[in-house]
């Protein structure tokens, strides 16, 4: 899962974005309202955690201008106050969940969760494609042959194509939604994970495979 992290403190910032890699999250940082709401606006993420207080736009502010745009995206509200106002401001504005700094790593994870299964109870828990099953909440691929366990981003690869059965995703795509904007990965990381797709759905002989498009990208058909 792609999630957002706008959080103005850098050492709060490196924590959280370390405990949410370590949890199979991938995580772009920003450290202000103005660029939180611009990458918020893209519409990729499945989750956003907004800090409060940021320089720039504060997070409730960001959050009411994502909303009013219409970006449904589930937010985490952090801050350090702790008053009933604030609580009520940041939820009145669209929020999903607030949590109180300071806050125990195990619980903020449990809120994590909970946001973002929250975005996958509007939509099917199952992703179906020829005779190939793709669960969304075990990262299990199953076909008649047997069954798989997928990484995170083996996952998240898959789900992109047959969420766009046929349609051409280019490398960029797939960089900008699994690795993040500011990744160091290569380019040909794509093709190393593109071909244990392969791999793996010519094990569970899938009817379907993923096709190269050169100098494009890739899409996902039946054979």
């Amino acid at each position: 899962m792609r999630l957002l992290l706008a959080e103005d403190e850098e050492d709060m910032s490196n924590a959280l974005v370390k405990i949410l890699k370590a949890n199979n999250y991938s995580v772009d940082a920003v450290y202000n309202g103005n660029d939180a709401l611009d990458y918020i606006e893209d519409g990729i993420y499945d989750g956003a955690i907004l800090d409060i207080m940021m320089p720039g736009m504060n997070g409730i502010e960001v959050l009411k201008t994502a909303r009013a745009n219409g970006i449904q995206t589930p937010v985490l509200m952090l801050t350090a106050k702790s008053e009933i106002d604030d609580r009520v401001e940041g939820l009145d504005a669209g929020a999903d969940d607030y949590l109180t700094k300071p806050f125990a790593m195990k619980e903020f994870l449990a809120r994590v969760r909970a946001i973002t299964r929250r975005k996958e109870e509007v939509v099917d828990s199952n992703l179906e494609f020829g005779n190939l099953s793709l669960d969304r909440m075990t990262y299990q691929v199953t076909t008649p042959s047997g069954t798989q366990k997928l990484g995170n981003k083996e996952f998240q690869m898959l789900e992109m194509l047959i969420t766009n059965p046929g349609q051409i995703i280019s490398v960029d795509q797939f960089m900008d939604k699994i690795w993040g904007y500011d990744s160091e990965a290569e380019l040909n990381v794509v093709w190393v994970y593109i071909s244990n797709l392969r791999k793996k759905l010519k094990a569970l002989k899938a009817d379907i495979t993923i096709k190269a498009h050169r100098g494009v990208g890739y899409s996902l058909i039946k054979e």
